[in-house]
């Protein structure tokens, strides 16, 4: 797999996934003796093992939140090790995390460019100066036109919806009353899809995964695959989402809206082996390809990112840029 990880000016390989604190301490089994009138020492006793308690959950809480690595300001990632391992891979979740105030979100794709073929999220970043990008959502069979409603400030590469339930909506015409990003669900009630293209520049219409807040839209499946998602978290943040190891839609979910992540509602982006991720900030540099999706190619030999018609490309706000 294409997946390399830079720092200061060094190449190595990506560190393993994210260490979770596990809550379940072993245990002996004890045996039954008779009461003792030791009663200090029993308080003393509980009183230690109610601090090791209160120890432990300060710990997880604290590793929580330290888990998140900070790559600039606004901008941090984290690996998590799910619960229930998948068959193929190490079973991690990469998250990148931003924040909408200091980065803006970007579509683009061949029918804005001109061009005839597609790239890697990678190649897309360097051409456009892109700090990270991840695709933009499934495609049709001309390999141009996003299967959902997609629009930025400056081309509308498909105009018409589908039946897709979600739609993230970025860059308010009215910055001070609305979120700078927000995905919705158009089922939801006072939600309708000629508002949001009236209140928002940029709008990426894609299968839901999650509808707000935190509820598991997919029943449990054979199916699975490598997996590239957008989601938003409780604070309004962007996340992009990505995993080689395979999963089921519902059990991926699952482990999405665990603690420590705040996830609030997601939508599918791509699966399989043209599921990327590229991150270019600073000495950091990390492509990310997927491989596995069942009855397509159900391996995980996939070693190069497949090039792709549309992206969703992330630049820092001109106010933010350092």
């Amino acid at each position: 797999m294409t997946c390399l990880f830079v720092t200061a000016g060094r190449r190595r390989t990506p560190p393993p996934g994210g260490v979770l604190v596990n809550s379940s301490v072993p245990g002996r089994k004890g045996h039954r003796r008779r009461p003792s009138h030791g009663f200090p020492h029993r308080r003393v006793f509980a009183a230690f093992l109610l601090l090791c308690l209160f120890s432990l959950v300060s710990l997880r809480t604290s590793r929580a939140v330290s888990d998140w690595k900070t790559i600039a300001p606004g901008m941090d990632y984290k690996y998590i090790t799910t619960k229930t391992p998948s068959p193929v891979g190490d079973s991690s979740i990469f998250i990148l995390r931003m924040d909408p105030n200091l980065w803006r979100l970007e579509p683009v794709g061949i029918s804005q460019t001109g061009e005839s073929a597609g790239h890697t999220a990678r190649d897309w970043s360097q051409g456009h100066k892109y700090s990270a990008a991840i695709n933009a959502g499934m495609f049709a069979t001309d390999y141009k036109t996003h299967l959902g409603y997609m629009r930025s400030a400056s081309h509308t590469n498909n105009g018409h919806s589908n039946a897709y339930q979600s739609v993230a909506a970025f860059e308010p015409r009215d910055s001070q009353s609305l979120p700078l990003f927000h995905i919705f669900d158009l089922d939801a009630p006072g939600v309708h899809f000629q508002d949001i293209l009236k209140d928002y520049t940029s709008v990426l219409q894609n299968l839901r995964l999650v509808k707000r807040s935190g509820l598991n839209q997919w029943s449990q499946q054979e199916r699975k695959w490598s997996e590239a998602a957008l989601g938003e978290d409780d604070a309004g943040r962007i996340l992009f989402i990505y995993s080689r190891s395979p999963f089921s839609m519902h059990d991926l979910n699952d482990e999405l809206l665990a603690p420590g992540i705040g996830l609030v509602a997601a939508q599918h982006l791509e699966g399989g082996p043209e599921a990327q991720l590229y991150i270019h900030v600073g000495a950091l540099e990390l492509e990310l390809c997927g491989s596995y999706e069942t009855s397509f190619k159900e391996n995980d030999s996939n070693s190069v990112a497949w090039p792709v018609p549309n992206i969703l490309g992330v630049r820092p706000r001109p106010s933010a840029a350092h």
